[in-house]
């Protein structure tokens, strides 16, 4: 049985948990909890491309997967409904000073 996240509509981003967002299950919620990132509003303030790079940076071995997915938890869309050329924009973005 797969398990339903919370609905978050109508709810202040600030107080919303990242992992009740689309995408997001509790691996990455950890992840983001451990840079920093635990609402909503903390994943909206730094960013899909920024949040990805400060994962990468602080040793979390994340994929252009988690890339899409924290963009589409931002947009309520689920990962592999991005746009293709979304997608290539922020993965370009994600490498840029690699």
């Amino acid at each position: 049985m797969v398990e339903k996240k919370p609905a978050s509509k109508g709810i202040p981003s600030a107080e919303v948990s990242v992992v009740t967002l689309k995408n997001i299950g509790p691996q990455s919620a950890k992840w983001l909890a451990a840079v920093g990132i635990v609402t909503k509003k903390d994943l909206e303030d730094i960013g899909a491309v920024n949040a990805f790079r400060l994962m990468r940076s602080n040793g979390y071995n994340v994929t252009p997967v988690m890339l899409y997915a924290l963009q589409g938890a931002l947009m309520d869309l689920h990962w592999n409904r991005l746009p293709g050329k979304l997608k290539d924009e922020i993965r370009a973005r994600a490498r840029a000073d690699e």
